[in-house]
């Protein structure tokens, strides 16, 4: 689970990252970082946490 986490969170900054090659508006960009931004953090608050949250050292 985490493994799919960090892969979530490197695509969301692959989508940001291609924004430059895209498009040359600073809209166009603007949204596509965004989308980005918002992918990351699914991936790391929403997978990655998750799957820390089961293993925690005080539910031990």
């Amino acid at each position: 689970m985490v493994l799919a986490g960090v892969v979530i969170t490197f695509l969301g900054f692959v989508i940001s990252v291609m924004s430059l090659g895209m498009t040359s508006s600073v809209s166009g960009r603007m949204v596509m970082v965004l989308i980005g931004l918002a992918v990351s953090l699914v991936g790391i608050i929403g997978v990655i946490n998750r799957a820390f949250l089961k293993n925690a050292l005080w539910r031990k």
